[in-house]
């Protein structure tokens, strides 16, 4: 996959487009080519119905990307629709939006009377998140058009900011892909999507120098080369760092960059609700998605022919995680409602090392209610395990010590606090010299130092806690989901990198590798949308409803107690039936009380509206049934799975555990070739041999097969 460099999507021609009229102009006024397929460009066709109401009376005349007259600023005109200019149409409910997409009688009008329009904003790009896969994506599309960046706090805050140890990658002569390859397999467990897994290894390594490029400043050598250290799993130095502060390093060059970047326009502290959907010809689009101003309270939809999700993972479902407030399962939860397919949502990861805090109320939360992370690369470096008498425990667990994956660390170490009834363990790299350490972890050493432990003489305390989710929304290998428009790339997808376990530093390479692999097919379909789903973007603006339920409404101090109280709730349902070690019988309880608490917070959702506590404790409550029900399907231990009642690898159960809610449908998407987003081979009805579809848009097909079993999971979110 060739990286980007011309613009695209051009006309060519001055002429203003009729109203009404969906076209491609370009900002730049050339075309880019897709292998050997070449991005023309020619008018959306609208149906007569909808052409002639828009002619007459709409406000929509085309999206900002093809408008370039008028007010202009980053984020483009906004668009009050009232729904008087509305044409006539099928409706159908959507992810908690109404679009219509088909024309014919029986439409309803869009809530919020004339008065009081609901606002629409009109991009070529949507990226929901900003972490390493949002802006390393956004930064390259904007290339080809205008870009909205939503991200519900302020853009730096995400997992991505607090990533320490560093990101693979392939550098040093006496390393190799191979060897990559073979790592992360081991530390997946096999499970892992093995052609996934070549093409991060692959391609990592020019994408990392291309960092440093952007701005990252890593640590580097005497000689001015990039210094490798090594982490728990890895067989040799591949970890590319910032001292120990390297995802804080990345996030600040390239959140530089995008902020430069006059066609990327930021919406920091929106909190996206849920995506919009819309159907033609039996394909499922997505249009975009509808979008809280937590600071106004006021909800915007966003209409774009392609969206990115890279909102991160859940780790705020669990009471003890080295995530930000802000990882609350958002992205998985929408996608689910939307009907796209998630998978291996049982592979939580825990790290073996978050600083011990005692007496915290929130067991060892720091500052931003998460864990602070010890990083990986202590242990790389020379770190040692010890029990609190005085015991190294690791080389009676595994061969390779405290280098072994993370999964075995974390269970040895809650092993030995239950086998001696200690709080904790130690973790100890006093033993190297002083100098050395306060120069590779001057961010541990500080974070220790706030909590009276000085690293060059003392011990860490640590214990394990949340840290990474390896399953998510199931993606190709060009970031596709199985619904036409949506993509998704980093935490918040299943690439099939993982596998049942995560190697360490493979996280912000995955964000990186697929966020440019993204790019290529989103333009793509971004023209594709233009010329075949222009009916469905124009319905989409036209019917934003946000009354009722659909309302954003601050909570009451009552209703946010209630908040509070379900999400501890859950937070402690979740350590009790998917923690690191997990019982059947643990588990089945835990899932029914967490149907019943889904139930009980749509009831309250319906009846106080939106609110930026009552959207994330329903995706979190989403994202906990998930894991839960994803955990009681798979009848063995594996990678970040350990079920006492199945104690052993299987491997009959080597396969993929796929959650889809997809309608079958003998629908084809206009001018694509069959199945053109997400499966690469991976889904198949129960009982039934995979099936092999295309892994790309515009029909690219893939030969792989994987092993994957689909189970009938239905959450109460439905």
């Amino acid at each position: 996959m060739a990286t980007l460099a011309a613009p695209s999507l051009s006309s060519g021609s001055s002429r203003p487009a009729a109203a009404g009229r969906l076209t491609c102009r370009s900002l730049h006024g050339r075309q880019p080519s897709l292998g050997n397929k070449s991005l023309t460009t020619r008018r959306a066709p609208f149906d007569d119905t909808a052409r002639a109401a828009a002619n007459a009376s709409s406000p929509f005349v085309r999206p900002a990307r093809f408008q370039h007259s008028g007010r202009s600023s980053a984020a483009g005109p906004v668009r009050h629709v009232t729904a008087a200019s509305e044409p006539n149409g099928t409706v159908q409910d959507v992810g908690g939006s109404r679009v219509a997409v088909n024309g014919g009688p029986g439409t309803k009008p869009a809530s919020g009377g004339a008065t009081s329009p609901p606002a629409v904003q009109h991009f070529d790009f949507l990226v929901l998140g900003s972490g390493i896969a949002g802006l390393s994506y956004a930064l390259k599309v904007a290339q080809h058009g205008r870009v909205a960046l939503v991200t519900k706090s302020s853009a730096d805050e995400g997992c991505t900011r607090y990533a320490q140890g560093g990101i693979c990658a392939v550098l040093d002569a006496a390393d190799s892909v191979a060897d990559h390859v073979r790592d992360t397999m081991i530390a997946g467990a096999f499970l892992n999507d093995r052609q996934a897994v070549e093409v991060v290894c692959r391609e990592g390594p020019k994408l990392v120098l291309e960092l440093a490029r952007f701005g990252a400043e890593f640590t580097r050598g005497e000689a001015g080369e990039l210094h490798l250290t090594r982490e728990g799993g890895h067989s040799a130095r591949r970890i590319v760092h910032a001292a120990d502060a390297t995802g804080a390093e990345i996030e600040r060059a390239l959140l530089a960059s995008a902020r430069a970047n006059p066609n990327i326009a930021f919406y920091e502290h929106h909190l996206t609700t849920d995506l919009v959907l819309g159907e033609v010809q039996g394909m499922r689009y997505c249009l975009g998605a509808d979008v809280l101003d937590q600071t106004a309270m006021t909800m915007t939809r966003f209409v774009a022919p392609v969206t990115m999700l890279a909102t991160g993972g859940a780790g705020q479902v669990y009471p003890n995680t080295t995530n930000p407030t802000v990882a609350t399962g958002d992205g998985m939860a929408m996608a689910y409602r939307a009907r796209a397919t998630i998978a291996n949502m049982e592979f939580v990861q825990f790290h073996p090392t978050s600083l011990f805090r005692p007496g915290c109320p929130i067991p060892n939360s720091g500052p931003r209610g998460r864990s602070s992370l010890i990083t990986e690369a202590v242990r790389g470096e020379g770190g040692w395990l010890y029990n609190l008498n005085g015991e190294r425990f690791m080389p009676k667990y595994d061969d390779r010590m405290e280098l072994a994956p993370r999964d075995i660390v974390a269970r040895a170490i809650q092993a030995e606090m239950r086998n001696h009834g200690h709080s904790h363990v130690l973790l100890d790299i006093s033993h190297k010299p002083g100098s050395e350490v306060l120069s590779h972890f001057p961010n541990v050493a500080a974070e220790c130092a706030a909590a009276g432990v000085d690293i060059t003489r003392d011990p860490i305390p640590v214990v394990p806690a949340q840290h990474y989710m390896c399953g998510g929304v199931q993606t190709g290998l060009l970031g596709e989901t199985d619904i036409l428009g949506l993509y998704a790339c980093g935490e918040v997808s299943c690439s099939g990198l993982h596998g049942a376990n995560r190697l360490a530093s493979n996280s912000l390479l995955e964000g990186l590798v697929f966020g440019n692999r993204a790019v290529e097919p989103s333009v793509a379909h971004a023209d594709h949308a233009l010329r075949y789903a222009g009916t469905a973007l124009y319905y989409a603006s036209t019917h934003a409803d946000f009354a009722g339920s659909k309302a954003p409404r601050g909570l009451p101090s009552s209703a946010g107690a209630w908040v509070a109280s379900k999400r501890q709730e859950l937070r402690d349902l979740m350590w009790q039936g998917a923690g690191i070690v997990r019982r059947v019988g643990e588990m089945k309880p835990v899932l029914s009380k967490l149907s019943e608490m889904c139930v009980e917070t749509k009831a309250m959702a319906e009846a106080y509206g939106v609110s930026t506590e009552m959207v994330e404790l329903r995706n979190m409550v989403t994202v906990g049934e998930l894991i839960m029900s994803s955990a009681l399907q798979r009848k063995e231990s594996r990678g970040g799975h350990y079920c006492l009642d199945y104690p052993e690898a299987v491997p009959q159960e080597c396969h993929a555990t796929v959650i889809s809610r997809r309608k079958k449908s003998a629908g084809k998407a206009p001018g694509q070739g069959q199945g053109s987003a997400g499966s690469r081979g991976r889904v198949a009805p129960v009982g039934n041999s995979s099936q092999v579809m295309g892994s790309g848009m515009l029909g690219a097909g893939s030969t792989a097969k994987k092993r994957s079993r689909e189970v009938s999971v239905r959450t109460s979110d439905e």
